[in-house]
């Protein structure tokens, strides 16, 4: 990949209401970032808006120099040591800002995800099955957050562990995990999908989660509340077709109540990592099998006539809906209901959501 096509695709996907679904449908319809980037006023326009505001060049530019000042790299959704797990679902970030050993994300990665306020027993727990996991050969991945995410990192600290972070590279949060996330990034695996610089903000942390669940061929969720951060990178990797494990607790611990929820929804009751290993052998195959094939982008040639765009613009509400039962409403094929779809989000009409779910803004 040439550096021009390198700094077009990071100024793609740095563009205003371009999310990864959109740039890769972007890609997959004009084969390269610098051809994307020359289609997007045309795209916006169609969508109505007035014009489309293109990240600079010397702003990604900027990010480019800092990523490497910090000691680490963009790694984009098509090359080789993009995670292959991750690039699977439909929401795959296209470029991941890394620092440490990529490689570690080739073997068999389990998540452990958990409470902030978490009881001393289960960070004790998280810590002991994360030592034990990683003593056979599984990458154990998580947030980095206080409580279970912590404890988690620090049992596998003698084996392999990737943290994935909310923030830019060079933010630590919580701060008082400044020294851990340091030496997660000098002896692990620390992976941002925000540019360096940018605080953690409360909409980055759904986001990072499916990150988190992505990554591995299964979830084991120790103490959650029923509507917690946890629950949600449970809920990601199940539609994502993940193992979903949790720890079982005491009815009258309110941290517990997700996991039991979880247990009760079908999820894996788990008790040692035995039970962990078990429940993700056979998905474990996967991750021996031969490397991803990188696909190649080809061009669409669906067109919207102005019929499609205000049709399928009209079945749109505040209430997210599949694309495809707006493709079966609209009556017009998939690929021009993705097109019209595609210019509606670019110029900032529509909201896209998990599960291929979309909404009017």
């Amino acid at each position: 990949m040439t550096p021009a096509e390198r700094l077009a695709r990071l100024r793609l996907i740095r563009t205003p209401h371009v999310g990864p679904v959109s740039w890769h449908q972007l890609m997959q319809r004009f084969g390269s970032g610098e051809a994307a980037l020359a289609a997007l006023p045309g795209l916006a326009l169609r969508g109505g808006a007035g014009k489309a505001r293109i990240a600079p060049a010397e702003t990604a530019e900027r990010e480019i120099a800092r990523v490497a000042e910090l000691g680490a790299r963009h790694v984009f959704s098509d090359e080789p040591d993009y995670p292959a797990l991750l690039r699977e679902i439909d929401s795959a970030p296209p470029i991941l800002i890394v620092r440490g050993d990529m490689p570690m994300l080739a073997r068999p990665c389990v998540a452990i995800v958990g409470a902030r306020n978490a009881s001393a027993a289960a960070c004790r727990f998280a810590r002991q099955i994360a030592a034990d996991l990683a003593g056979q050969g599984i990458t154990i991945v998580s947030g980095l957050a206080r409580g279970v995410d912590t404890a988690a990192h620090v049992g596998a600290l003698g084996g392999a562990t990737a943290a994935v972070i909310a923030s830019g590279i060079d933010i630590a949060f919580p701060t008082e995990n400044a020294a851990l996330q340091d030496k997660i990034a000098a002896d692990q695996l620390l992976i941002a999908e925000q540019p360096p610089g940018t605080e953690p903000l409360a909409r980055h942390f759904p986001v990072r989660n499916r990150i988190i669940a992505g990554l591995a061929v299964g979830t084991v969720v120790i103490e959650a509340a029923p509507r917690s951060g946890s629950l949600i990178t449970a809920r990601r990797a199940g539609d994502y077709g993940r193992e979903v494990m949790a720890v079982p607790g005491s009815p009258l611990d309110p941290r517990a109540q997700g996991c039991n929820l979880l247990i009760r929804e079908g999820a894996t009751l788990i008790q040692t990592a035995a039970d962990v290993l078990e429940a993700v052998g056979p998905i474990d195959r996967r991750m021996v099998r031969e490397p991803a094939r990188v696909p190649t982008p080809h061009p669409a040639d669906a067109e919207a006539a102005d019929g499609d765009r205000d049709g399928i613009a009209g079945l749109l509400g505040p209430t997210p809906v599949p694309v495809d039962e707006l493709v079966r409403q609209s009556g017009r094929p998939s690929s021009v209901v993705q097109l019209v779809l595609l210019e509606l989000e670019l110029a900032g009409r529509v909201e896209r959501h998990a599960g291929g779910k979309i909404s009017a803004r």
